[in-house]
């Protein structure tokens, strides 16, 4: 473990490294590497546990670094952004804070925790501070999946026919049925909730854009992206990149890292 001032040192170089990003163009940012990490924080959205991270998982072990996959409680956004916290709490040094989908929210909110030094979002919301993101959402065409989702008892779910065509379609059937058969439901009160925080603001920030994407519109995903001066890349997947290209979205992930 480094001891505290060697610590801070890490730190300011990364929200030095952040200031220059936020100034600049999302090409220029990257001119400052980010700070070194050894450690990733993982958080997963919307229909999913975990588990969904671990082809990814399993590359950056064999990198050497230490990640770690939140379980999502999918209740309220305070709920969820404090199992993040929790998580960066235990680190034991920098760490990349990762969200995919709707957990780019946690990402915006916990960013600004002092042991995240990069912010990775992996087709992912990025609202601003106080943004209304389901209005901004509808400002691009509705993706597909939406009309896929439904709510029992207050818990919404992807039907299998959305789950397997609009949030797994490049993925083989088997898989994705395996995929479904783990989903977490979600509470209707999580999607009420809105960021304090825009980390992105003041930390480095990558973003890796689904191209074929049926979730998440691909458009509202490259304004995101360049609004945040993101290092961005496009993957063609659909909205699992982070499953069906789990190579590319762990690449993006190590250079987050300073790798």
């Amino acid at each position: 473990m480094m001891d505290r001032r060697m610590f801070s040192a890490v730190l300011a170089a990364g929200a030095a490294a952040a200031a220059v990003g936020v100034a600049a163009p999302a090409r220029a940012q990257q001119k400052n590497p980010p700070v070194r990490a050894n450690n990733v924080v993982l958080a997963h959205g919307l229909f999913a546990d975990g588990s969904c991270w671990s082809e990814v998982i399993a590359r950056l072990q064999a990198e050497g670094l230490n990640a770690t996959a939140v379980q999502n409680p999918l209740t309220t956004l305070p709920e969820a952004v404090a199992a993040v916290e929790r998580v960066l709490d235990r680190q034991d040094g920098p760490a990349v804070l990762v969200g995919h989908s709707f957990s780019g929210m946690l990402v915006t909110e916990a960013g600004v925790h002092p042991k995240v030094s990069s912010l990775v979002y992996v087709a992912a919301r990025a609202p601003d501070a106080g943004e209304d993101y389901t209005a901004l959402a509808k400002t691009y065409p509705t993706p597909p999946a939406s009309a896929g989702i439904v709510f029992d008892g207050g818990e919404g779910r992807l039907t299998r026919e959305a789950f397997l065509k609009d949030f797994a379609g490049d993925l083989p059937e088997a898989k994705a049925l395996v995929l479904y058969a783990v989903q977490e439901p979600f509470r209707k009160e999580l999607l009420a909730g809105k960021t304090t925080h825009a980390a992105w603001r003041s930390k480095p920030s990558f973003y890796a854009v689904s191209t074929n994407d049926r979730t998440i519109n691909p458009d509202l995903e490259r304004f995101m992206a360049k609004r945040m001066g993101a290092k961005t890349i496009e993957v063609a997947a659909s909205h699992l990149s982070l499953i069906s290209q789990p190579e590319i979205i762990s690449k993006l992930i190590l250079e987050a890292a300073g790798r």
